[in-house]
């Protein structure tokens, strides 16, 4: 009988590695990957505790990241998106939405990248509401949301005043919603990421995730960075194995670079042990500083790998669509994702 580890290596073989290239090199959006993944039952929350669902949706994005950190991406999106609606109190969202976005059919981003740069200190809130009848207006535009498309969603915070602050489950096809596709990065081109504008957009009651937000992005915010760790983990994995195979080119000269496989191999053990750690505690909240930390660590430890394997392969990595140049772009990537790296730094100080 074939295990859950074997079931998912087959998805990932058959759904993601034959259009990895193309992901890479012409933005081509695998949403096929992951509506496969949610059709096979492993993004459902049922019968589950909240520290089975943290460590099966890590090990989920950290072997999709190994096969493709874009597409390791998408799925860090679309289980955030699913994170707030599993611990929303709208009983629409929670019943009915949710089981949608884990079992595929419909698809999610997470929308608050410009938010946690706001309870941080660091930026103001790019979009506004006010009261409607039966829910809210919201005006403003976000300059980057991946992960969307016909049939997605994601979740918006909007601010009424300076006090107060809505968050919403907002659908892609929403009326007064413009999108405008967004390309030309260095790496992550198929991670369908869009401009978003909302010119009166009404969201009605069912839509809204939470209205007392500050509280709640207390609540999400851990498992939210806990699940871009295993970013960093899968595209360190891979550089890893791809330095062992080039261990001997040019008669074995690699062997006197002073970065070797063995070396990264003990801090990826390292990093992930502390990782599968944090994902099956109860009080991941409590242990925000220490999650931080790790996720600080595991960016440094991804760019280290991934630098190490370009100078494992020499020119043949330099090669504008070779697997080592694909994992340095996107491991430079994850050093600018919310929270970035000079983000983190300031956070953990």
């Amino acid at each position: 009988m074939e295990t859950e580890t074997e079931a998912l290596g087959r998805l990932i073989r058959k759904h993601l590695r034959p259009f990895v290239k193309r992901i890479d090199a012409e933005a081509y959006y695998p949403d096929s990957y992951l509506r496969e993944v949610g059709r096979s039952g492993r993004l459902s929350s049922q019968g589950k505790t909240e520290r089975e669902v943290r460590v099966s949706d890590v090990r989920l994005i950290e072997r999709t990241s190994e096969a493709c950190m874009t597409t390791g991406f998408n799925f860090w999106c679309h289980l955030a998106a699913a994170t707030y609606l599993r611990h929303t109190a709208n009983r629409y969202l929670r019943e009915t939405v949710l089981p949608q976005l884990e079992g595929g059919e419909l698809l999610g981003g997470t929308g608050l990248s410009n938010p946690l740069k706001f309870y941080a200190g660091l930026d103001t809130l790019y979009l506004q509401a006010e009261p409607a009848d039966g829910g809210y207006r919201i005006r403003g535009k976000l300059p980057m949301v991946s992960n969307l498309g016909e049939k997605h969603g994601f979740g918006v915070i909007a601010s009424l005043n300076e006090e107060e602050r809505i968050m919403a489950f907002m659908p892609c096809s929403a009326d007064g919603l413009t999108l405008r596709e967004r390309n030309g990065y260095l790496g992550l081109n198929g991670s369908a990421t869009y401009a978003c504008e909302f010119d009166g957009v009404f969201a009605p009651q069912e839509w809204i995730v939470a209205e007392r937000v500050d509280s709640f992005v207390e609540k999400i915010r851990p498992t939210f960075v806990l699940y871009q760790i295993p970013l960093g983990l899968g595209v360190g994995a891979a550089a890893i194995d791809s330095i062992h195979k080039a261990k001997d080119r040019q008669g074995g000269c690699n062997r006197y670079l002073p970065m070797q496989a063995e070396e990264l191999a003990a801090k990826l053990e390292s990093l992930r042990e502390r990782a599968y750690l944090l994902a099956g505690t109860d009080d991941l909240a409590g242990r925000w500083n220490e999650l931080l930390r790790l996720r600080l660590a595991v960016v440094y430890f991804a760019l280290e790998a991934v630098q190490a394997d370009m100078l494992h392969w020499g020119s043949a990595g330099y090669v504008r669509d070779s697997a080592p140049s694909r994992r340095l772009r996107e491991a430079y990537f994850l050093a600018s994702l919310t929270p970035t790296v000079r983000h983190l730094e300031k956070l953990t100080r």
